[in-house]
């Protein structure tokens, strides 16, 4: 299966890229997740704190499916003031 990850903000900042083509058999968005942090640093430290998920442009849980040819996006939640 093949995915393209994004990631957004400070995370983008925290692993040292914007976007990356990966080849996973991740069934869920949670699952790529733990697959992300299984990495070691500065994954484990990235993906340890609260992260927002898109799955092609639409908001997603951690249980939501990842299909073949899907874009995942992570990004840390907005704050306001």
């Amino acid at each position: 299966m093949s995915i393209r990850v994004l990631y957004f903000a400070a995370l983008a900042e925290q692993v040292g890229c914007r976007s990356e083509e990966l080849d996973r058999e991740a069934a869920t968005a949670g699952e790529l997740v733990d697959a992300l942090r299984s990495r070691g640093e500065p994954w484990s430290s990235a993906f340890g704190n609260r992260i927002r998920i898109a799955i092609n442009q639409q908001l997603a849980e951690e249980g939501d499916a990842i299909r073949d040819g899907d874009e995942v996006a992570f990004f840390p939640p907005v704050t306001g003031g």
